[in-house]
């Protein structure tokens, strides 16, 4: 249980129930339901905890979030900029056990489902599971038709990349070969600009907004939509897309 900021303005509040069976449509390909305070696996493995009944603030979570605390703050959608209150990081607080039971629980099990994703004269290493990579290829499809954007688009800083999130000590999405970052000369990012846990500088976003709502088209969250913000940082959650959209969150009210 998780003590955050609040959602933006506008948002409804889906409760937990609602937010869980978004969860297991948006992963079919291993979600299988919800028992009581579990999930359950189509492979047949340990039903996992949602909830483990602790309340943590924000780096707590950050560190050790459960299912539940993963799907407290909401996601909001669109073509538009808003400046997100202390600590409002829709998407970087993850479970875990949660994502290494859907994308691998290690280097070598990721590896095995990555395949190749022609990105721009590039070729990126994308997890085929639950549907990423598939994604990616729409996000790339719908991009091409925008050709000045590509300047922005590439050369990626990539992919898949075994590793904790920088200075933390959660596993990035990267490490899942299902986060993407851009063109690293027009990013921004909180720790290269000095920032510090719960105070962060402010910054004008570099990337046009219709890359954002495109990647958003396709099950990808922002990670310009954080407080601790990373303008590069795009990842696959389509669980997250789908509750913002049952939320009627968006960005542009």
């Amino acid at each position: 249980m998780l003590l955050l900021a609040a959602s933006p303005a506008g948002a409804a509040e889906p409760d937990l129930a609602a937010r869980l069976e978004l969860l297991v449509a948006a992963y079919p390909e291993s979600l299988a339901g919800v028992e009581g305070n579990t999930l359950l696996f189509k492979d047949g493995g340990p039903p996992l905890q949602i909830d483990d009944g602790r309340t943590k603030d924000h780096q707590t979570a950050l560190a050790t979030g459960d299912v539940e605390d993963s799907l407290r703050q909401i996601y909001p959608l669109g073509a538009c900029e808003r400046t997100p209150e202390v600590d409002f990081d829709p998407g970087r607080i993850r479970s875990d056990a949660l994502m290494m039971r859907l994308y691998g629980a290690s280097a070598r099990a990721v590896s095995a489902d990555l395949v190749p994703v022609e990105w721009f004269g590039e070729t990126l290493r994308v997890t085929k599971r639950q549907g990423a990579a598939a994604a990616l290829e729409k996000v790339r499809d719908a991009l091409a038709a925008r050709p000045e954007l590509k300047r922005y688009l590439s050369p990626s800083a990539g992919v898949f990349n075994w590793r904790k999130v920088s200075g933390a000590k959660n596993m990035s999405v990267h490490s899942f070969g299902a986060a993407l970052d851009l063109n690293t000369k027009f990013a921004d990012y909180w720790v290269w600009s000095g920032g510090k846990p719960g105070k962060v500088p402010g910054y004008a976003n570099k990337y046009p907004l219709e890359i954002v709502e495109i990647f958003e088209r396709h099950g990808f969250v922002w990670g310009g939509r954080w407080y601790h913000y990373d303008t590069m940082h795009f990842e696959y959650r389509p669980d997250l897309i789908a509750i913002a959209k049952a939320a009627g969150a968006s960005a542009c009210r």
